[in-house]
């Protein structure tokens, strides 16, 4: 190890499709004790599906193998070991694909995977036991769904990682562990952590939490962009976690981005809900967190309070519920509405109506302009979504509305030809018992159980003490875009949103608590009304978490919307004009 009061874990990967080189990067750009990676979100999984649909011996993240096949030789030269949940639906598939690399490269590595997420082949027992698999957000059990479960993954904690790296594991690769728990496992074998040290394992899992999405926490999709020097190969994060479980994220001398309060800040608000933070292996308490500014691109995290996890293990479940289609016309200039009502009654009516379709989308976006200065500032877009089980019915909308291109609406056009249909693939949340998810280690042959979830604990009790605040900002006021004060960072929880929103000062954040309400919001956001939204105040972080609930339907995977993760909300919320005290206004 490099140093005894430290471990030093970077992150090379915060989705399947991230920078490949980033392996590379990491390894090369200065001293590391651990390589992660982070490959798995709610949609990757029913990806993974359709890959293991082509190829029964997939499942896994492909490029991962590619990022290994480069830097296995330097991480076992430089003692580097490295911990991914690349496995996806298929960690001993993954293994063995690193062995043969290994063997190409005559390089003999101890590669470990974990296994026990998978409850697909246990789904139908668990079920008769009385296991109802009810969905956390809709409250109805697995049975009552429409479609076909295609995979059933618990979250899995650390402490098969541990195990791993106790039996001298140089890479260990799983299915669905937890993002957060891929730091704490190392972090918790490093120390010799025991499985009640609530306090540094919710540390160690907020540092797993900021590093698990790659370059947003070192200034990607961060609001204040002028404040970043640079989005050239922004670099990635790193978490140097001590024996208390305090920590200071960083990034490689030379790379682009920022590591800063607010930048890492925006990661701590990316997909959250309330403030008591689960997973697998400890409750992070947020309200807890202290941050502050080491060093230029050092950012040092303290005080983090940890209680005992639920004894419930969260399972990620996606259903195939048929097959969709979607397609967008352009339309453009006068008349958008009439024009969208034509082409929408001739498309339905030449494939028999819409009510043959399990469900049927249609929405109308304006982005017209009176007196367009381009083309382009006249185009309105007409999106139509049909899903159905039946294939060949949804498949059918394809070609319809291709006939309609010299039959229609004068200035008739597309934004991409009409394609085929698509598994229309539902998330479905659920809980089950811990003691239903036992992890499993495979090491060189020999395997080992391992407890997946310390038993539910009573008794630890977290007070916070927020920080004294300066009265609100009062006097004249001036309006400015809500955005030249406050920064925002959002992301999709399955059907769900969160937005976090935050403050640079005290005094703008005591403005920021009284004015943006859960009613304020509603106001300014009218997407979001009709949506049940709940509101949490941070004032450790000058920040507001904002949880709305089914605004992208049924989840990334089958959403309607163009922007199916939430990715865009907090920018939109930027863009939005609010009378502000006018001592706050940017000069």
């Amino acid at each position: 190890m490099i140093g005894s009061d430290k471990v030093i874990i970077g992150n090379c990967s915060g989705f399947f499709g991230d920078r490949l080189s980033a392996a590379k990067e990491m390894v090369q750009g200065g001293p590391i004790d651990f390589l992660t990676g982070d490959y798995l979100a709610e949609l990757t999984m029913a990806i993974l599906f359709r890959l293991r649909m082509k190829d029964p011996s997939g499942g896994y993240v492909p490029t991962f193998l590619k990022q290994m096949e480069g830097v296995m030789g330097e991480c076992l030269d430089r003692g580097i070991r490295v911990v991914a949940n690349a496995g996806g639906l298929n960690p001993r598939g993954l293994a063995s694909g690193l062995a043969r690399i290994a063997e190409t490269l005559g390089l003999k590595p101890r590669i470990a995977c974990i296994e026990g997420d998978d409850l697909m082949p246990r789904l139908a027992d668990l079920q008769a036991s009385g296991e109802e698999f009810t969905h956390l957000d809709k409250g109805v059990p697995l049975s009552a769904s429409q479609g076909m479960t295609i995979t059933a993954n618990a979250y899995l904690g650390c402490w098969g990682i541990v195990k791993a790296l106790e039996e001298g594991a140089d890479i260990v690769v799983g299915g669905r562990i937890a993002d957060a728990s891929l730091v704490v496992g190392p972090a918790a074998w490093k120390f010799g952590w025991k499985r009640d040290d609530w306090d540094r394992l919710a540390g160690a899992s907020v540092a797993g939490h900021i590093i698990e999405c790659g370059a947003q926490a070192s200034g990607g999709n961060y609001s204040f962009i002028d404040e970043v020097p640079s989005f050239r190969r922004v670099g990635f994060p790193i978490a140097e976690v001590g024996p208390d479980g305090s920590f200071t994220i960083t990034k490689h001398p030379g790379t682009g981005g920022l590591v800063s309060v607010d930048t890492v800040k925006a990661q701590l608000l990316y997909e959250i809900s309330d403030p008591r933070y689960l997973t697998p292996d400890v409750i992070a308490r947020f309200d807890t967190i202290g941050i502050s500014q080491e060093a230029p691109n050092r950012v040092l995290v303290r005080g983090v309070r940890g209680e005992p996890p639920t004894g419930l293990a969260k399972v990620c479940i996606n259903t195939l519920q048929g097959y969709r289609n979607s397609m967008t016309v352009i339309l453009t200039g006068l008349d958008i509405g009439k024009k969208a009502r034509i082409v929408e009654e001739a498309l339905f009516d030449a494939v028999g109506g819409r009510e043959q379709f399990r469900s049927c989308v249609v929405q109308l976006i304006r982005s017209d302009k009176e007196d367009p200065a381009t083309n382009e500032e006249a185009f309105a877009y007409l999106r139509i979504t049909a899903m159905d089980p039946d294939r060949k019915k949804v498949d059918r909308l394809s070609s319809k509305v291709v006939e309609l291109a010299l039959a229609s609406i004068p200035g008739f056009a597309g934004t991409a030809p009409p394609g085929k249909a698509t598994p229309a693939i539902v998330y479905w949340p659920a809980l089950v018992p811990g003691n239903l998810v036992a992890q499993k280690v495979v090491i060189e042959g020999k395997e080992y159980a391992v407890e997946n979830l310390p038993p539910a604990v009573e008794g630890v009790a977290v007070e916070t003490l927020p920080p004294a605040l300066p009265p609100a900002p009062s006097g004249p006021t001036v309006r400015v875009p809500f955005g030249r004060l406050f920064a925002t960072r959002s992301g999709d929880k399955g059907g769900n949103a969160n937005l976090g929103v935050w403050a640079k000062t005290p005094e703008a954040y005591a403005f920021l608590r009284e004015f943006l309400t859960t009613e304020r919001l509603l106001d300014l956001l009218r997407d979001v009304r009709g949506c049940p939204v709940e509101r949490w105040e941070l004032p450790n972080l000058l920040a507001l978490n904002f949880f709305i609930r089914g605004i992208l339907g049924e989840g990334a995977a089958a959403s309607v919307k163009l922007d199916a993760q939430a990715k865009t909300l907090g920018e939109y919320l930027r863009a939005k004009l609010v009378d502000v005290p006018a001592s706050l206004a940017p000069s």
